[in-house]
C-alpha cells in the first residue's frame, strides 16, 4: 500500500515444560505442542482485518473493501482494495498482474501498460475514466477477492506476523507490525516499516533479546508517529494513539475481545 498472544514469557514458557515433563509424559506432550497463538490465528486475523479497516475505511466490514477506489490525494495516485493497494507504488500492478496470470482476459488486464507506466507517481493517464469503475466490477469477482486476499498477505501480513514473532512479540505486537508495513510499505527510507522498527530498536530491545514487551511495543508506537507526522497524509495518529495504544495500556498483548477503540474520532467494538 503506501510506499504506499498467549503471553508468556520464554522463561516461564521453559519452567511450565519443565514441570509438566515432571508430571508426566502425556502433559508434556500437550504442552511442547502448545504454540502460543499469533495473529496468523484465524480469530485473531479477523481482528486485525476489522481494525486495519476502521482506520483505512472507517468500517468494520472489511470484505466490503473489495471494491474500494479513490484518490485520496496522497501522491499516490489510486488508493484501493482491502489495504489500499495504489497505482503508485507498485502493490496495485503486483495485484493486477497476479489477478491476470490466474484469470486472462479479466476486465482490469488491458489497465496493465498504464498501471506500468504510472507507477511511482500519482498520474492517472491512461487509466481514467473507465478505471474506477471497472475495478468495481472486478471486485464482485471471486478470483479477484482472492487475489488482494493472496497480495496481503504475501506482501504485508505474512512478513509482519513473521517478523513480530521473531522479535517475541504477541498478537497485539504482531498487529504493531502489520498496521505499520500496511501504511509505510517496507522500502529503504526512513519511514518504512524496518526504519520504524530500527528506531525501536536504539531504544528498547524486543522480548527475543531479553527485553520486556511492553516497553519495546511502546518504543515501536512512539516511533511509527513519528513515521506518519513526517507526512501530512498521515499526520492523524489516532489509528495509534487511540487504538493500539489503548490496548497496550491496559496490558491486552493477546488482542482479546471485548476490545474498543476509536480511530479518527469515531468510535468501534469488538465483543
Amino acid at each position: 500500500m503506501h510506499s504506499p498472544h498467549i503471553r508468556t514469557s520464554r522463561r516461564t514458557l521453559l519452567a511450565l515444560i519443565g514441570a509438566s515433563l515432571v508430571a508426566g509424559p502425556l502433559v508434556a506432550n500437550q504442552s511442547a505442542t502448545a504454540a502460543p497463538v499469533g495473529l496468523d490465528d484465524p480469530a485473531k486475523k479477523e481482528i486485525a482485518m476489522k481494525l486495519v479497516s476502521s482506520a483505512e475505511n472507517s468500517s468494520l466490514d472489511w470484505k466490503a473493501q473489495y471494491k474500494y477506489i479513490e484518490d485520496i490525494g496522497d501522491g499516490r495516485g489510486y488508493t484501493a482494495g482491502i489495504i489500499g493497494f495504489c497505482s503508485g507504488t507498485g502493490d496495485m500492478l503486483d495485484l493486477v498482474e497476479l489477478y491476470t496470470q490466474r484469470k486472462p482476459g479479466n476486465v482490469l488486464a488491458t489497465y496493465l501498460p498504464a498501471l506500468r507506466n504510472v507507477n511511482g507517481g500519482d498520474s492517472h493517464q491512461g487509466l481514467d475514466p473507465g478505471f474506477p469503475g471497472d475495478w468495481r466490477r472486478a471486485a464482485q469477482d471471486s478470483a479477484f477477492q482472492q487475489a488482494q486476499n493472496d497480495e496481503r498477505d504475501r506482501v504485508y501480513f505474512d512478513p509482519a506476523v513473521r517478523q513480530g514473532k521473531a522479535d517475541g512479540i504477541g498478537v497485539l505486537g504482531q498487529f504493531t507490525y502489520y498496521d505499520a508495513i500496511v501504511m509505510h510499505g517496507d522500502g529503504g527510507d526512513s519511514t518504512s516499516f524496518s526504519s520504524i522498527r530500527g528506531r525501536a530498536l536504539a531504544k528498547a530491545e524486543p522480548p527475543a533479546q531479553g527485553g520486556n514487551e511492553v516497553t519495546y511495543l511502546n518504543a515501536f508506537l512512539d516511533a511509527r508517529v513519528w513515521a506518519m507526522r513526517q507526512e501530512e497524509a498521515h499526520s492523524d495518529t489516532s489509528r495509534v494513539d487511540t487504538a493500539q495504544r489503548v490496548f497496550l495500556t491496559k496490558g491486552n498483548l493477546n488482542l482479546d475481545p471485548p476490545l474498543d477503540w476509536k480511530v479518527y474520532g469515531d468510535s468501534y467494538h469488538i465483543g
